[in-house]
């Protein structure tokens, strides 16, 4: 799948901080941490994660409809709905 290129920043700065802040949850664990602290980072990696994938789905949505990729039939809507399912 190709995405515009302000897209993929986007995503890639997203997963960049999503791997710095595991990188700071199993610092923590490893450190004994409280759980508060420990959870409360775990939620923003997830959260950072999710809105990564979401990025992807929305940029890529269109495309995979028309699918400007001549090797692949395009998606149905039944098929996008499903990928889109798998980030909830």
């Amino acid at each position: 799948m190709k995405v515009d290129d302000d897209s993929v920043n986007a995503v890639l700065n997203r997963l960049r901080r999503a791997q710095g802040q595991l990188a700071g949850v199993i610092a923590m664990i490893e450190a004994g941490r409280d759980c508060k602290d420990v959870v409360t980072q775990l939620a923003a990696v997830s959260k950072a994660l999710d809105r990564a994938g979401f990025k992807i789905v929305a940029s890529g949505m269109r495309q995979c409809m028309t699918n400007a990729d001549a090797n692949q039939a395009p998606m149905t809507e039944e098929e996008l709905e499903k990928l889109f399912l798998t980030l909830a």
